[in-house]
């Protein structure tokens, strides 16, 4: 089994099995190709308190051939007799428009993260100096592209939507040559998906198969499964959103309405806090509960000094914590008595 590593550091932020779950706001191409709209939905990832906002670089003449039909959902949310490369070009963004949007994610201190579509677009991205990449479902299987993103030496974290088992296993090999830091996404790629097709029970066939940090790429409607994958150990979470679910566009309709967003956010936060320690013990504010609930051992009838406990003369009630614990039932039965007990006196010591 490869070992990856399970502690990542991403701009001071740390990934790891013990830490808060990481958010990404994936922004997408919902900013249309306008940068105004781009500052406006960093702003939105701000104010809901996500961890890092995500948009795609790509350039369609590397990206895609001409005349290809665009998938079925794309057909659905923008103008059907467009090619895929015509909707692609108005999405592009341009190296200086990265560096804007690098440097406003600074200002408002959230990390920014792109996804590279394309060889021309990583290398572009190489000059950002990125805290990690993030490597979209069509890439799992473009095992060449993989193994050049892992040769930059930096975080990655892999979708692997439309994709068997076998195939993340080899994306997996192909990139541990090179880099450990990665973490793996459970994904359907559709946009939105059937609640059944978020097959979160893919989760734990990945802990099975690898020994690394795990997260989840989630294409659900509303807040949807996100919140579920965390009680399944994923530390990351990624989730579209736009500033209206009825603008043009081919994700805006499968995307987070800004309201959505923050719930969002809330919701995972308060999942990391419903998820607690791992080591079993009373908390805090059960230690008084505990005295006042959990039994102890007293007398069931009168025992004479030199009597033996038995299962009939003695048995386990509330009081108030003071006496020997029921846990050590088995030690005191057979034990004789040191004194004499009256009926619901408290058995203080063996």
């Amino acid at each position: 089994m490869m070992h990856f590593n399970k502690k990542l550091i991403i701009n001071n932020t740390l990934i790891s099995l013990d830490s808060p779950t990481f958010i990404i706001a994936e922004a997408g191409v919902n900013h249309g190709g306008d940068m105004e709209t781009a500052k406006r939905l960093i702003d939105l990832a701000v104010s809901a308190k996500a961890d890092a906002v995500k948009f795609q670089t790509f350039r369609a003449e590397h990206l895609i051939l001409n005349d290809i039909k665009k998938a079925p959902y794309q057909e659905k949310t923008t103008e059907p007799s467009q090619s895929q490369m015509d909707m692609l070009r108005e999405l592009e963004v341009t190296r200086e428009q990265n560096i804007f949007l690098q440097k406003y994610c600074e200002e408002k201190n959230i990390i920014f993260l792109t996804t590279p579509f394309d060889e021309v677009s990583l290398n572009e991205l190489d000059e950002l100096d990125l805290p990690a990449y993030k490597v979209a479902s069509t890439d799992t299987t473009n095992l060449p592209f993989l193994k050049k993103i892992a040769k930059k030496g930096k975080p990655i974290f892999l979708s692997t939507g439309m994709s068997f088992l076998t195939e993340v296993k080899s994306a997996l090999e192909t990139i541990y040559e090179y880099n450990k830091d990665v973490i793996l996404l459970q994904c359907t790629a559709n946009y939105p998906i059937q609640d059944e097709e978020a097959n979160l029970e893919v989760i734990n066939t990945f802990k099975n198969n690898f020994d690394m940090l795990l997260g989840y790429s989630d294409h659900s409607s509303g807040v949807g499964a996100a919140p579920f994958a965390i009680s399944m150990g994923v530390k990351l979470i990624e989730k579209h959103f736009t500033l209206d679910k009825n603008d043009i566009g081919p994700d805006h309709a499968a995307s987070l309405s800004p309201a959505e967003l923050i719930d969002l956010v809330e919701t995972v936060r308060r999942v990391d806090s419903y998820m607690g320690s791992k080591t079993k013990e009373p908390s805090i504010s059960e230690r008084k509960t505990r005295m006042s609930l959990q039994k102890c051992m007293v007398a069931n009838k009168n025992i004479k000094k030199g009597e033996k406990f038995t299962e009939e003369n003695i048995v386990g009630k509330r009081t108030g914590g003071v006496g020997i614990s029921p846990i050590y039932y088995n030690d005191l039965v057979g034990t004789k008595a040191t004194k004499d007990y009256t009926k619901n006196e408290i058995i203080k010591k063996i």
